[in-house]
């Protein structure tokens, strides 16, 4: 059955979701409309994991490869802390920047015959008729705001402040750096994303934010600074930046539901996740293969948008529960930064766990260890874990 889809929104899950779509059936009648000139891009790269290429890779296996064949490869993490450094192994991570994934996205839909409508902004007023409206229109989705009592989304700001920068160091692995200032700890996390840059999100406490005066100082001056306090890993290569630094704290939201007659949420009008743990851009192209996958298996419009909506949200619930624990671990960096650095990192790497809050940090260190040598601990930690995080959500 060919079907007409107006797409809101250009960004990866509405690009990807037309795409798929467009594979699924050439007789679909798809166009995505951007409010933004084709080119023009929030952000500097974004990072993804070898799972996400593999499913890319089974979904559409032309965009997988010149995704892949883009992106940056990194099998390690490194922390400073103060003038010391500790290294660790990891899964391999990739980044890319977010302007050539939306140039490879866009380039492919076009290449299956989806039409893209860039600096055409949809408004509910203006929206064209179709069979399936997709709002893919990011956290303050004007569609979404149309039926506000409907889709109910709530809104909820963690305590820390952040800058999302890029810098022409290009660093070898995902790295981390904590600065200690008299105010108290600013730390980045950074990733290279091409050969000649990195993505470096600055983070810090509000209290040490307006005590640097970061706050208050202009643009440039900010920059300054903050390439002074992160010099040691900068190498004295600059922070880049647009032409202003809110610092804003991030908004974690939720819906009570995602879909409205023919109107369906996608990506960040529909959820968010902390950008601590790296899996927003995964997440909006995971969306778009769930969509994908339900208006294939259904028929029907209601039954395949409820699909959708139930799938998700299941799959979601160890992502959404990863981010928050990640904020909180951040939120309490004085409870983990006096340790050893070298156990610091590693229960950085642990922080998605919903116990180490709980447990103080030396002992949950040396029961990691442990656990680590004993099959026995390695069940039960496994056991316990996700029956934490599931109570822990089901309490949020």
């Amino acid at each position: 059955m060919c079907v007409k889809v107006v797409c809101v929104g250009g960004g990866p899950a509405g690009l990807y979701l037309a795409i798929l779509l467009k594979r699924q059936n050439p007789s679909h009648d798809i166009t995505v409309h951007e409010r933004n000139a084709e080119g023009s891009t929030y952000g500097w790269g974004v990072t993804y994991w070898r799972a996400l290429l593999d499913r890319l890779h089974t979904y559409d296996p032309e965009s997988a490869r010149a995704i892949e064949e883009s992106s940056v490869r990194w099998t390690q993490g490194v922390a400073h802390v103060r003038d010391q450094v500790t290294r660790q192994p990891g899964d391999a991570g990739h980044g890319i920047g977010r302007h050539r994934l939306l140039e490879i996205l866009a380039e492919r839909a076009r290449a299956l015959g989806v039409r893209l409508e860039f600096e055409d902004e949809i408004t509910p007023e203006n929206l064209p008729e179709a069979d399936l409206v997709v709002a893919a229109d990011g956290i303050h989705s004007t569609l979404r705001a149309h039926h506000a009592d409907h889709f109910g989304a709530e809104a909820t700001e963690g305590r820390n402040r952040y800058l999302w920068l890029g810098t022409t160091q290009v660093f070898d692995s995902f790295t981390f750096a904590f600065v200690e200032t008299e105010h108290g700890w600013v730390w980045c996390y950074g990733y290279p994303y091409d050969a000649e840059h990195s993505t470096c999100v600055i983070e810090c406490a509000p209290d040490t934010l307006a005590g640097l005066g970061l706050d208050a100082m202009g643009y440039a001056d900010q920059l300054a600074l903050l390439e002074k306090l992160f010099a040691a890993v900068l190498d004295g290569r600059p922070l880049i930046g647009g032409s202003a630094a809110a610092w804003p704290a991030f908004r974690t939201l939720t819906n009570r539901t995602w879909h409205h007659g023919n109107l369906v949420l996608l990506g960040d009008a529909a959820h968010t996740t902390h950008y601590s743990i790296g899996a927003g851009t995964t997440l909006a192209l995971e969306d778009a293969m769930c969509l994908a996958d339900a208006l294939r298996e259904h028929t029907a419009l209601p039954q395949a948008l409820a699909g959708y909506e139930r799938r998700r949200r299941a799959e979601l619930v160890s992502a959404q529960s990863a981010a928050r624990l990640s904020a909180q671990w951040y939120e309490n960096l004085p409870r983990y930064i006096g340790l050893p650095p070298h156990r610091m990192f590693a229960l950085l790497g642990q922080r998605h766990s919903p116990l180490l809050p709980y447990v103080p940090p030396q002992l949950y260190y040396g029961l990691d260890k442990a656990a680590g040598r004993l099959e026995a601990l390695r069940r039960f930690k496994r056991w316990l874990g996700p029956r934490a995080a599931r109570a822990l959500h089901a309490r949020s």
